[in-house]
């Protein structure tokens, strides 16, 4: 039996895992399980299920259990599942590696100090796979593991497309663009050839990655040419609880007439804005698309409307545009809002295929502009990463 790898995504109420075997070449076959400590500092709860969907644990924690306390649940549990199998490596999804950080990197001591110096750059994210690295090097400081960046993917794009009109020093000391969602436009890229063909893989191409976060990436070669996410993960589209795009001088107003603090600002524009924000009724797709509510409509309305917009900025920054890729829980599932962003780029020459997009795709058009649902899988990206860097010298 081959040892394994754990990909861990940790968050602010829960820590998603999922299990890999560690036989080279990696692929997506090799995913033994999944699943989550989640609902942490509320009902914790332990459960995951194998590669068919078949569930292998479901347990209560304590009340009180913490993110730590979940780790160790989750260790303790392969231990016991996969008997006489290693965990050889863990890979960490980390939202941000600033300017340095441009493909994965084993943590170590300094690695940890550069990330943790990173945390204001993305406040919501940073923290949680610190706190999981810090937990798990606790446990067993001569596990390696590996962290990979959703800006990686990125560090292609050219000066110009990366460059806020500030002064140089404020350039020179990091503030400028980064794009996020970078693993998952990763996978997309790597599987492009398959779903689109060879010509058309290395063409111009726009990815939704549409979920609770959103975001678009351009796609020249398979590499990135432009993305909607800027300095954070607040830029851009409108979210789930996140405003997206918004005129500095409303942040300016907040803090200078309305008093807000910093902090009440940081809180607003992450948590309370977006889908949430403008509805009322708050951040599910499914359930603002089932409302009649006129807020939900409207909240509807200004997030297709946003995709729109940030749709043909990104085919100018790509000179046109030949394929239109739906990935994450909103671009996989939500055939509506696929169907509005479809109806509204027709100008670009996308032709939707009702039926189909219906169907849930894969092609959801019959036009020269190829529309297209394609599952992402971050998770695969980390653990390819992580053997890889782990069989390097």
């Amino acid at each position: 039996m081959t040892d394994v790898i754990l990909v861990l995504n940790a968050g602010s109420s829960s820590v998603k895992f999922s299990v890999y075997g560690a036989a080279a070449p990696l692929t997506r076959s090799a995913r033994l399980c999944e699943g989550a400590v989640d609902a942490i500092g509320d009902a914790p709860r332990f459960h995951a299920r194998d590669a068919e969907g078949a569930v292998l644990a479901d347990e209560t924690l304590a009340t009180a259990a913490t993110h730590e306390d979940g780790l160790e649940t989750l260790l303790g549990w392969l231990r016991k599942r996969y008997a006489g199998r290693r965990v050889i490596a863990v890979g960490h999804r980390v939202v941000h590696g600033g300017s340095r950080y441009i493909a994965p990197v084993r943590i170590d001591d300094d690695v940890v100090a550069e990330l943790t110096r990173l945390i204001p750059l993305a406040p919501l994210h940073q923290p949680h796979p610190l706190a999981a690295i810090a937990s798990l090097r606790k446990f067993d400081p001569a596990l390696p593991q590996i962290a990979c960046f959703d800006t990686a993917f990125h560090h292609t794009q050219s000066k110009v497309a990366t460059t806020f009109a500030l002064p140089h020093a404020l350039t020179d000391d990091g503030v400028r663009r980064y794009g996020f969602h970078g693993l998952s436009y990763e996978y997309i890229a790597s599987i492009l050839p398959r779903v689109l063909g060879p010509d058309t893989a290395e063409g111009r191409v726009v990815v939704a990655h549409l979920g609770n976060g959103a975001s678009l990436c351009a796609l020249r070669g398979r590499k990135s040419v432009a993305t909607t996410m800027g300095f954070t993960a607040l830029d851009g589209l409108m979210m789930g609880t996140r405003c997206g795009a918004i005129d500095p001088g409303v942040i300016l107003y907040l803090l200078q007439e309305k008093k807000m603090t910093p902090d009440a600002v940081n809180d607003l524009l992450y948590k309370k804005s977006g889908l949430l924000g403008v509805s009322g009724i708050g951040d599910d797709m499914r359930a603002l698309l089932a409302s009649s509510d006129a807020r939900a409509e409207e909240a509807v309305d200004l997030f297709v409307y946003r995709i729109a917009r940030e749709l043909g900025s990104l085919a100018a920054a790509l000179g046109g545009l030949d394929a239109l890729i739906f990935t994450a829980g909103i671009g996989e599932h939500a055939a509506e809002i696929r169907r509005r962003v479809c109806v509204a780029a027709s100008w670009l020459g996308i032709d939707l295929d009702g039926k189909a997009n219906e169907a849930g795709g894969p092609c959801i058009s019959g036009s020269r502009v190829s529309a297209w649902v394609v599952p992402t899988d971050e998770d695969f990206m980390i653990a390819s990463h992580t053997l890889s860097l782990l069989q390097s010298p």
